[in-house]
């Protein structure tokens, strides 16, 4: 399985490792495979660099302002805004891809995630396998039954309205993955904060921040297929506009170990984004889509949940990521190395793609809340694994509505 995130070829310089193990965990998300798998680079792209350039004028778009501590930063790492806007975000040398917590910089490309570069957003056709994986260490559950994915009711945004696409780009490419509105205690009922897997902002310890991270909530809300979405409008594919991540924030532990094969770092495998609209509307995200979901943090264990519902927009086939599909199931244990934290496993046949989306349980009064994301699988798509949300998922949560709470 591929952790949700893009695993491919060429990462900072060097080649990805491959071999049997199953799991990608560091995803750009689109693959599920689960093998880094979420995402993958869309068909624009020529010897693994995006050629599609930005229709935005050298001196900024119309109506977009970039804030000044944006300016500043990209400056302080010698990149120069509109320079940046007009296309050197596709250099990917090492010196060039900033890598700390703090280096997280997005500046907006108005136009840019048109509905042509969205739907030939994809992951890497790289799996990776692991028959072994979770084995031994003594707190992981027989491996789940499949669970067949089934397709979300559309429209989407009366059946899943927190749910939706992240779109970002990679050195592979355009990648996709999924992720859920959440609420935000610094701002009830007008929250700005979505919830992805780290893989799907950061490639962990041999790369760094992707870029161009955008959201689109109720991504292709009619349930339209492939060929129906030939020609389609941007507010066709995007209803409620589309998202730009103004800051993103991960763990420490995802940074510092996640990487695109075998399950490294998949136990802190999750991400928050604060996000602005491309086009100013007055109202947060939250007011826009009419929905976001409570974040449980130290969830009950095991045992005590009945069941989870995962959401996302599988990309490997048999699912080409233009429609959203959901998984039920009771969950089970997982426990990729001795004093790790133990991960939530789902039986479900959702693909790359899927990395990031929420996986949802309600309490005894029937109030559903986020418990986990989807963080990686098996390239043979039966399970996912999912990291239980602690102190250290809390901390980044807490962090990011902190930065935006004044």
């Amino acid at each position: 399985m591929r952790p949700i995130r893009p695993a491919s070829a060429t990462q900072n310089g060097r080649s990805s490792r491959r071999g049997s193990r199953i799991l990608a965990a560091t995803g750009l998300c689109a693959t599920l495979a689960l093998t880094a798998g979420a995402c993958g680079p869309g068909s624009d792209e020529a010897d693994g660099q995006p050629t599609a350039a930005a229709s935005v004028p050298a001196g900024g778009a119309e109506g977009i302002k970039i804030p000044d501590d944006i300016k500043k930063k990209l400056k302080e790492h010698g990149l120069d805004l509109d320079k940046w806007r007009g296309g050197a975000w596709k250099n990917w040398d090492r010196d060039k891809w900033l890598r700390e917590a703090q280096d997280f910089v997005n500046p907006i490309i108005e136009d840019l995630w048109d509905p042509d570069r969205m739907g030939r957003a994809k992951q890497p056709d790289r799996p990776v396998a692991d028959p072994d994986l979770g084995k031994d260490q003594g707190v992981t559950d027989p491996t789940p039954a499949r669970v067949p994915a089934s397709a979300v009711d559309a429209p989407y945004h009366q059946s899943v309205p927190e749910a939706g696409k992240v779109f970002f780009d990679g050195p592979e490419g355009s990648m996709v993955c999924s992720a859920t509105v959440v609420t935000d205690p610094a701002h009830p009922g007008k929250s700005n904060l979505v919830w992805t897997a780290g893989h799907c902002v950061h490639a962990g310890k041999d790369g760094g921040w992707y870029r161009n991270i955008a959201f689109v909530p109720s991504y292709n809300d009619a349930g339209r297929s492939a060929a129906r979405l030939k020609g389609a409008t941007r507010d066709e594919v995007a209803p409620y506009g589309v998202w730009w991540g103004d800051w993103a924030q991960t763990s420490d532990q995802w940074i510092a170990g996640g990487g695109p094969t075998g399950g490294a770092g998949a136990p802190y495998d999750f991400a928050v984004i604060h996000v602005t609209p491309e086009k100013a509307t007055g109202k947060s995200l939250e007011e826009t889509v009419g929905s976001a979901l409570p974040v449980e943090f130290n969830a009950p264990a095991v045992p005590k949940i009945a069941r989870m519902t995962a959401t996302g927009y599988p990309a490997a086939a048999p699912f080409d990521g233009q429609k959203a599909f959901q998984c039920t199931d009771r969950p089970g244990r997982l426990s990729l190395r001795e004093g790790a934290p133990v991960m939530y496993r789902i039986g479900c046949t959702m693909t790359g793609g899927s990395s990031g989306g929420g996986w949802v349980a309600t309490d005894r009064d029937g109030n559903r809340a986020l418990v986990s994301n989807t963080s990686i699988g098996p390239v043979t798509a039966g399970w996912l694994a999912g990291p239980r949300l602690g102190s250290e998922a809390k901390g980044v949560f807490d962090a990011v509505s902190g930065k935006f709470a004044r």
